[in-house]
């Protein structure tokens, strides 16, 4: 279905996104449990589900017929997702130990909080870095002993946040180092000319049938992974030092099947 395409339910119009966005909150609603958060968002629910109901002519209207599946979310502590969004709200500093994935080293961070970033079904915090002296992206569910500051948090202007932190491709943003061009089969072709992968991507189809994908990127972990989900069907051609990431993982993946 094209994007933007229209349903028609009962007296009611929704784009798919339209759609998408009541049904994703209607089942983040139910996934909260009984906690102070389901409490606090009880009223919105409600409305939701009243707003339904009088577009289906006062009768329920039956969110189990549509789905909304999450994939690859991970548990946080809902105690440091509070206190993060308390000083994301309060423009306070934030204070916690970070546990890294890539290098499982744990470190203290001193941050000023900038916006807290929903994606690919888990939460970050995006913040200033003090120590560091730069915009870092954080996982919540990495982030332990947080604790909000006296300090105001130091704020930088929005034009500034956007431009690091979706001028790269995924979470893990910042300044472009470089545009990567991924060529994909025929058959992969399908879905890759319809998919959104970053807000400046450039495609193509090649006379032979393939894709031809170029996107800006700073960090290429991200983007080495949804490259290489697609296996055969997908060829990096440059940056060559992309390329040899990618056959260096490819390697170590074959190795394990020795």
């Amino acid at each position: 279905m094209a994007d933007g395409e229209r349903f028609e339910l009962p007296g009611l119009w929704l784009s798919s996104d339209e759609l998408h966005a009541l049904l994703a909150a209607h089942q983040l609603f139910e996934s909260t449990g009984s906690g102070v958060l389901s409490s606090a968002l009880a009223p919105l629910k409600g409305r939701i589900d009243a707003l339904l109901s009088q577009q289906a002519g006062g009768k329920r209207w039956p969110v189990e017929r549509v789905r909304v599946i999450s994939s690859g979310s991970r548990r946080i502590d809902e105690h440091a997702f509070k206190i993060a969004a308390t000083a994301v709200l309060d423009r306070r500093q934030l204070g916690f130990d970070y546990l890294a994935r890539s290098t499982n080293e744990r470190t203290h961070r001193r941050v000023s909080p900038q916006r807290m970033t929903h994606y690919r079904d888990n939460w970050y915090i995006d913040a200033w870095d003090h120590d560091r002296e730069a915009l870092r992206s954080f996982a919540v569910d990495r982030i332990a002993s947080a604790r909000v500051l006296e300090e105001a948090a130091r704020d930088l202007p929005d034009a500034e946040l956007n431009q690091h932190l979706a001028s790269s491709y995924g979470i893990f943003s910042g300044a472009p180092k470089a545009w990567a061009t991924i060529r994909f089969s025929p058959k992969a072709a399908r879905w890759v000319a319809d998919e959104h992968w970053h807000s400046k991507q450039e495609g193509r189809f090649l006379p032979d049938g393939r894709y031809e994908l170029k996107v800006p990127y700073s960090h290429a972990r991200e983007l080495l992974m949804d490259v290489l989900r697609y296996g055969a069907d997908a060829e990096i051609v440059e940056p060559e030092s992309l390329r040899q990431q990618a056959r260096t993982l490819l390697q170590l993946a074959l190795s394990a099947y020795d």
